[in-house]
């Protein structure tokens, strides 16, 4: 049922699946390629060595993507600076950030504990996202979305009496519907979540967590590694523009293709993205091993690759050494060039450049 009165709520937005034929043949065939990149990334995964090696990168990369889209905006520096030091310094668009990054391993946990996707698991993923406790679906009427430049309203979701029903609905296809291909059913609970918009903030990063952790419980990633939120940063009008059009013209065919390109070049680059940083990792071994053989070449290789940004207590922290020996073995890799300098106030970091140009350049 198409939706044409921005201004009114959208209390008859029906509950899925969609009564039109979703699975076109140009989505049936999108859908393979999306499906084969995603197996090419978790068996990719499944290779590394420590299988949550590259989640502290991938995982605030896409922290700092997904809320960059709600125009929560913060730089690299200011998160790995961040996680080293968790003052009350911190900024409150950093700490907004790296909630994100605890919402996410907070709903692995409890999806791992109960297998499903439920109401109340996109509850506590918005309540972490917010730093907030015991908040449920929006109670206050009058939400509307409004383009941020006209200020003109877009889209008025159901008002909040009918939230709760929709969410069970919700709830119930995404468990128990297993008629679709899995990437067409995520693309379809993410559109609904996001029409049925049922928190008062935070819906579109929850949205995206709980993609990540539908192929989870599906069994097409191991890892929460899929980083689609620069996909759609780089096609933002695009994205909102397909969301609008499943609402104004039940176009769901554009909406779901969509989704599946940003399944399909999400998974392309961080493929590309792993490989280039394991490449880096064993060159950065081996100089390591010429270094000295009093340094612990591997157990320090892990911490340079774990988390770019290091201080000298990270590695008393993680007992590598005393302090004077520990300055001793980051001064030798910025010596070599393996590691940058930055002091920033008192403190000194010293920087993996090579693994954060990875982060942030161009993928190719």
């Amino acid at each position: 049922m198409a939706w044409t009165d921005p201004e009114a709520p959208f209390n008859e937005l029906p509950n899925l699946p969609p009564a039109t034929q979703v699975e076109t043949t140009a989505v049936l065939k999108k859908s393979i390629t999306a499906n084969k990149y995603l197996a090419e990334l978790k068996g990719s995964c499944l290779r590394l060595p420590d299988p949550g090696l590259l989640l502290n990168t991938v995982i605030l990369q896409e922290s700092k993507d997904s809320s960059a889209i709600e125009n929560i905006v913060t730089t690299q520096d200011a998160l790995y600076q961040a996680i080293l030091d968790p003052s009350d310094g911190v900024p409150s668009e950093v700490k907004e950030v790296l909630r994100y990054r605890e919402a996410m391993y907070a709903g692995i946990d409890e999806m791992n504990r109960t297998g499903l996707i439920r109401s109340g698991l996109a509850i506590n993923i918005m309540c972490k996202l917010r730093g907030i406790n015991n908040q449920g679906f929006r109670t206050l009427p009058g939400t509307k979305l409004s383009n941020p430049q006209s200020q003109r309203t877009i889209y008025t979701p159901p008002d909040p009496q009918f939230v709760s029903g929709k969410m069970t609905e919700w709830e119930k296809f995404v468990n128990e519907n297993e008629d679709f291909d899995p990437l067409v059913k995520m693309a379809l609970m993410h559109y609904q979540l996001e029409a049925i918009h049922p928190f008062s903030d935070g819906n579109g990063r929850t949205g995206r967590i709980l993609n990540v952790l539908y192929l989870m419980q599906q069994n097409l990633l191991t890892q929460p590694v899929l980083y689609h939120s620069s996909y759609i940063i780089q096609h933002k009008a695009d994205y909102y523009r397909c969301l609008r059009e499943v609402t104004e013209k039940d176009a769901w065919e554009a909406w779901i293709l969509f989704m599946l390109d940003a399944v399909i070049e999400t998974s392309q680059k961080t493929l590309t993205f792993i490989d280039k940083t394991l490449s880096l990792k064993e060159e950065t071994l081996a100089i390591l091993k010429t270094l000295s053989q009093k340094m612990p070449a591997y157990e320090l290789n892990e911490i340079l690759y774990s988390l770019p940004y290091l201080k000298i207590k990270t590695l008393i922290d993680k007992n590598m050494g005393t302090r004077p020996t520990v300055t001793g073995y980051l001064d030798a890799l910025a010596e070599k060039g393996l590691l940058i300098t930055r002091k920033v106030g008192r403190e000194k970091y010293y920087i993996n450049h090579r693994l954060m140009a990875l982060l942030t350049g161009p993928v190719e």
